[in-house]
């Protein structure tokens, strides 16, 4: 038996580096699709250093500050984390699957005969177990563990770069907000202006009840605006508070001060499609997916082979403790099986796996594609919202010097109601259009990073 044992154990060394399953290459660039530039942008050098904190280039403090709150206090980020655990936790649990197994047992006890003195016994044993990986079954578990660790490690930083692009969306709407507040309220006290220059005309017999009723129409539309404008940054600021994990009200009245709508600066670095390999956790995430599955056929495919069980025990018994270590015994037992039949499955389990695993490639080269569509948009975006900047600056201008012109003539007598309405209209559409812009630049900006993959770079290593 100790002969059969050592040869046994023998066999268990010399098979330890035989794996079943492919080994798993990431695919390349060309296999995924991925073009050498973008369509809508020359490609200019972007780091890690710029990717991760892109939201300071909008220049705003108190953006700053929000965004370290969310880093440290979201709800959403906090359950990632914990998920992050967890799947750190499996590959422990994974690991421990390649050592034996050793119980240990005690017991005492007190024999009464009536007949003869009474006696105690003691005993001592332990058991151990252990599974040799004769076909790299268990060692490929233990790599799609760590794969599947990895792709929590991802999904955290794709968590994390979503709150953050989020709150900054909020943010530039609640400026937004603010702003167009700001000239509803203008606007608003010049219709009053207006109305009263319009009822004194009717008073006097110069004009028609209709100019003072169309003042009056005018001025209500505004007013209600106003209403609407003001739901609209009550929400973006409760929406803020959630994102810093706080309870909507205080946490945002700093931001009830007023602030300017942040500005993007003029030119944007875009790097090159490659990058999005690197750069984009989700896309990451997805490539660490079908590690983790390609290591599963190897795992399935080890059930196919022979499996190799070697258990032990060895123990003691004494009437006193002393004596305990006098008479030990103990055995070693090495177990070969194999699965003669089983109606085809476990290799259907292995023909599973690898159409799991043809699945997690399809959803890695989408995640890949998906991630280019999404800097094309955001680059779209950004030459979308610069050119209105432009076109609404000159539309302001020239309805500036018509509602002024306007006004003058019809405090004059010289032009009717509906051709100062009609200028007081285009001044507030043409105000409230570059401010829109203006807020869409950023907008625009926090689109393209969030597609670029930009946020998670300096994350706490302690969560890697």
């Amino acid at each position: 038996m100790r002969n059969i044992t050592i040869l046994t154990l023998g066999l268990a060394l010399g098979a330890g580096g035989c794996a079943a399953g492919p080994d798993y290459r990431a695919p390349g660039q060309a296999t995924l699709g991925v073009p050498e530039q973008y369509y809508q942008a020359p490609g200019n050098a972007i780091t890690d250093a710029e990717l991760a904190n892109w939201w300071t280039q909008l220049g705003d403090p108190t953006l700053n500050t929000l965004i370290e709150k969310a880093i440290g206090a979201n709800l959403d980020i906090a359950q990632a984390k914990a998920r992050l655990r967890q799947a750190r936790e499996s590959l422990v649990q994974s690991r421990s699957q390649l050592f034996p197994t050793v119980e240990g047992s005690a017991g005492a006890g007190r024999d009464f005969d009536s007949d003869a003195k009474d006696s105690s016994r003691f005993t001592l044993g332990a058991d151990a177990a252990w599974e040799v990986d004769l076909f790299g079954g268990i060692g490929r578990s233990v790599e799609a563990a760590r794969a599947d660790a990895q792709a929590s490690y991802y999904d955290l930083a794709s968590v994390r770069t979503a709150i953050i692009a989020e709150l900054a969306t909020n943010y530039v709407q609640a400026r937004l907000a603010q702003e167009q507040i700001g000239i509803a309220r203008n606007t608003l006290d010049i219709q009053t202006e207006n109305l009263n220059i319009a009822g004194w005309r009717v008073q006097a017999g110069l004009v028609s009840s209709l100019d003072e009723e169309s003042a009056r129409a005018q001025r209500a539309q505004t007013a209600a605006s106003i209403a609407a404008l003001e739901s609209s940054y009550r929400a973006a600021l409760n929406r803020i508070a959630v994102l810093i994990g706080e309870a909507p009200g205080a946490a945002t009245k700093p931001l009830e001060e007023g602030g300017p709508i942040p500005i993007a600066p003029a030119s944007l670095a875009t790097g090159i499609p490659g990058d999005t390999l690197r750069q984009r956790p989700d896309v990451r995430s997805a490539e660490r997916t079908l590690a983790a599955e390609t290591a599963r056929i190897g795992v399935a495919k080890a059930q196919l082979f022979p499996s190799l069980q070697i258990t032990g025990n060895v123990g003691t018994s004494a009437l006193s403790v002393g004596k305990l270590t006098d008479v030990i015994t103990g055995g070693l037992f090495a177990s070969l099986a194999q699965i003669i039949f089983d109606g085809g499955q476990r290799a259907s389990e292995v023909r599973a796996q690898r159409a799991a695993a043809q699945g997690a490639f399809d959803a890695y080269k989408k995640s890949v594609l998906t991630a280019l569509e999404d800097v094309e948009n955001a680059l779209s975006a950004v030459q979308s919202a610069r050119g209105r900047t432009e076109q609404f600056a000159i539309a302001l201008d020239a309805s500036s010097n018509s509602a002024l012109l306007a006004r003058s003539q019809y405090q004059a007598g010289l032009t009717d109601f509906q051709t100062l309405l009609t200028a007081e209209q285009s001044l507030l559409s043409a105000r409230d259009g570059l401010a829109s812009a203006q807020a869409d630049q950023a907008l625009a900006l926090i689109q393209l990073y969030s597609a670029l993959g930009g946020g998670w770079q300096t994350m706490d290593g302690t969560t890697q």
